[in-house]
This record gives structure tokens, C-alpha cells and sequence, in this order.
């Protein structure tokens, strides 16, 4: 598989499943998309700890030794968590979806049809790219790691976006050309990272993203609401404490 392949899929699930949603309405019942959610929340606890268990790496530990791959993930994850709370990096976002929809809104006031398709264009394209799993899976996907998380959001957006398309219409499916241009960025990005960062750092990245995943998978089974995109910094300073790990050694 090629880097990109990931966000292609998702794209198309996007498209399948707007095009379900049209047609379906509100046919499908609530308790069937809660056990959907469930199934796919339990698939993104298996990713995350297939993620998370690259702590045990053998060229991490052959950088930092074999005491301290969980200590730099443990130090990454808090480093990262206090700085990206300080930021408030979920509430930001959250802020930036209010922002865009009330400014797109509007500029289309008095069109009733108009503010739909705005509202479902902007309401299914801050869902599908603005969230860690689209900044994790983006980047694996660009350093080769494979598109597994990217094809996990997939089915989290194509279910998503049959709800999406029932109520709002055909705005949600044009959401997809949004999506490409965020994930095809940062899989380019990853794409580049990949060619400058040695497998040591590479390995700890994986380990943090796992975690991340983890706290996301308990969002999707209403197990606790943790705010993953504060803990996104995290990904920036695994690096970064490999690189000091090394360097003391």
C-alpha cells in the first residue's frame, strides 16, 4: 500500500456512506449505530495497544536504553498533556467548528437551503478533521507505519456520515474534499518525517500515538470523556526526549 491509500479509503467511505444517508433518511435505529460506535470502539483499543507496544522496540532501547522507553513515554505524555491543557488545545477547536459555522452561516442567511448544506458541510468536515485520530493516522500512514488507523476512521466516518447526510443533505458529502486536503497534508508531512527521523524516535512517536488512541477508545465506549487533543504535543515531545535520552547516555 502506498502513502495516501489511507485517506483514499476514508474519502470513499465518506462519499458511500452521505449517499446511504440520503436515501436511508432516519431509517436506522439508534440502538444499531450505538453498536456500531461500540464495536469500532473496541477495534481502536486493539490498534491503540499494537501502537502502544512499539515501548518495546528494540532499536528504542538500543538508543535509551532498556529502562527507558516507558519512562520517555510517561514524560512525553505528561509534558505534552500539561502543555497542551495549558493551551486547551480541545476547547481551541472546539471554539474554531463554533467560529467557522456561525461565520459560513452568516454569509448564508435567508437561504434556507443554503444554511443546510453550509451546516453539513461544516458541521461533517470539523467531525472528520479536526480529532487525533485524524492527525495520528495521517502521519503513520505518510511514515510508512500503514493506513490501519486511517481505515478505522474510515468506518467511524462512513457510519457517521449516514447520520450526517439524513439530517443536513448533501453539504456532508462534499465535506470530503476538505478531508483529503487535511489528511492528504499531513500524510505528506509524515511522508517527509519519515525520511529525517531514525527509528528510535520514530518507535516512541507510535507508543504515544497508541496511548492517545486509548484514551479515544474509551470516548467511543462512554467509558470517560478524556480531552485526546490535549495530549497531542505529546507526539512532539517523544522525539525530543529520545534525542535528550541519548545524547546523556
Amino acid at each position: 500500500m502506498f502513502p495516501g491509500f489511507g485517506t483514499l479509503v476514508n474519502a470513499a467511505a465518506v462519499i458511500i456512506g452521505s449517499a446511504l444517508g440520503l436515501l436511508l433518511g432516519h431509517r436506522l435505529p439508534t440502538r444499531t449505530r450505538e453498536t456500531v460506535t461500540d464495536a469500532l470502539g473496541l477495534v481502536t483499543l486493539l490498534i491503540a495497544a499494537l501502537s502502544a507496544a512499539e515501548v518495546t522496540s528494540a532499536a528504542l532501547a538500543a538508543v535509551v536504553g532498556g529502562s527507558a522507553p516507558v519512562l520517555i513515554v510517561l514524560g512525553a505524555l505528561l509534558l505534552g498533556g500539561i502543555a497542551g491543557s495549558l493551551i486547551d488545545i480541545e476547547h481551541r477547536l472546539e471554539q474554531f467548528g463554533d467560529w467557522l459555522r456561525n461565520r459560513l452561516s452568516r454569509a448564508g442567511s435567508g437561504d434556507a437551503e443554503r444554511i443546510r448544506f453550509i451546516d453539513g458541510f461544516v458541521t461533517a468536515m470539523l467531525v472528520f478533521c479536526v480529532g487525533p485520530l485524524t492527525i495520528l493516522g495521517s502521519l503513520s500512514d505518510g511514515l510508512g507505519l500503514g493506513p490501519d488507523q486511517l481505515l478505522l476512521k474510515a468506518a467511524l466516518d462512513g457510519f457517521a456520515s449516514i447520520a450526517f447526510a439524513a439530517a443536513f443533505g448533501i453539504g456532508v458529502m462534499f465535506s470530503v474534499v476538505g478531508l483529503v486536503l487535511v489528511q492528504g497534508t499531513l500524510t505528506l508531512v509524515g511522508f517527509v518525517i519519515g525520511d529525517i527521523l531514525p527509528a528510535a524516535h520514530l518507535a516512541a512517536i507510535t507508543a504515544c500515538g497508541g496511548l492517545v488512541l486509548l484514551g479515544l477508545g474509551l470516548r467511543l465506549l462512554g467509558l470517560k470523556r478524556i480531552p485526546v487533543a490535549n495530549l497531542l504535543p505529546a507526539l512532539v515531545m517523544a522525539p525530543l526526549l529520545v534525542q535528550v535520552v541519548a545524547m546523556l547516555r
